[in-house]
């Protein structure tokens, strides 16, 4: 390939002509620069077993990729370069997660975690390792998409070990076990990979919906059964207040500030913001359809949704809690990454 001053050493034309090539060049590389940079809403169709990939601007969808059979969750490293989906299977239990370039939009690489089965919840390390829950299992492992290989694993001795957050020093883990009614709290050792200290919190009916304060010292958890979530005191590792919703909250997330919680509501089709200090509802978004998953843009003005029946997600701006747009990304969809700034 002629390289640029190969190019000008050939080229007869003007100087000022030649200047405007440069440019040009220089701009075209800009631009692509620029366009890899541009921020990328991810959302999990799970009955058509495809990631949308979606202009989180313009709210239109630039992409599509296969994934492994009804993906539930999906994270992205920090670079913004690879998203990372776990299967979790439909009727057949799943036992991978889909590895995928967003640069290109493909699948690189479908990972086999038999014998670990049903992989849900999804968190991104700092260090670059993937944590995953193992529903049929009962365990937490971590996956480290350099060596291609899970090089951890802990059992939970629970039931129905679903969704998991890390705690903002990525050191401890939480995971949600809906079958035993309870919290497990898997504290890494610094002679890691060594065995965690293991803590069961005992909690309301069918935990599920799970996040921690950014401050590291609240796990809020939505009850299935109760229409409620659980507020667990981190350093005392035990319950500490219940709010009740009146629904089942699908989702509990906090905003990036820390200052309120929202939760989607399947039943009742709504979004409920709550004061994270008060435990207080502030208010309630009424929606046509049946929202799932959830997410922010990191810059704190909008939140986006997955809904379903019908199957869209939107663009919701916080400031003034309307819905600023929308689009449809495919059937049933409903996990969500925010990639990019």
């Amino acid at each position: 390939m002629t390289n640029i001053a190969e190019l000008f050493r050939l080229n007869p034309k003007p100087l000022f002509l030649r200047l405007s090539l440069l440019a040009f060049i220089v701009g075209a590389c800009i631009g692509y620069s620029f366009a890899q940079a541009k921020p990328l809403l991810l959302a999990l169709n799970k009955q058509e077993s495809t990631l949308a990939v979606i202009d989180p601007a313009t709210m239109k969808v630039v992409g599509k990729v296969p994934t492994g059979d009804n993906p539930h969750e999906v994270v992205a490293s920090a670079d913004g370069k690879t998203a990372f989906v776990a299967n979790y299977g439909a009727q057949k239990p799943g036992n991978s997660l889909s590895v995928i370039d967003l640069t290109t939009l493909k699948e690189t690489r479908r990972v086999d975690l038999l014998p670990l089965v049903r992989p849900h919840g999804l968190v991104m390390g700092k260090d670059g390792k993937v944590y995953f829950t193992a529903e049929v299992n009962r365990l937490v492992a971590r996956y480290d998409p350099a060596a291609n290989k899970v090089d951890w694993m802990s059992g939970t001795g629970q039931n129905g070990s679903h969704m998991l957050v890390l705690s903002p020093n990525q050191k401890i883990i939480y995971t949600a076990n809906i079958s035993s009614n309870s919290v497990t709290v898997l504290e890494m050792q610094p002679s890691a990979p060594g065995p965690p200290k293991i803590t069961h919190i005992p909690v309301g009916k069918q935990p599920e919906a799970i996040d921690i304060s950014p401050d590291g010292k609240e796990v809020w958890v939505g009850l299935n059964s109760e229409g409620a979530i659980d507020v667990v005191d981190v350093e005392a590792n035990k319950f500490k207040e219940k709010i009740n919703l009146g629904d089942r909250p699908y989702r509990v997330i906090f905003a990036p500030d820390g200052k309120r919680v929202f939760a989607t509501l399947l039943t009742t089709k709504e979004l409920v913001v709550i004061d994270a200090a008060t435990k207080k509802e502030i208010r309630r978004m009424k929606l046509e359809s049946v929202p799932m998953g959830i997410v922010f843009s990191p810059d704190r003005k909008f939140v986006f949704l997955s809904v379903v029946q019908p199957d869209r997600v939107l663009k919701i701006d916080l400031d003034k809690m309307e819905i600023a747009g929308w689009v449809e990304t495919g059937v049933a969809p409903d996990g969500l990454a925010f990639v990019g700034k």
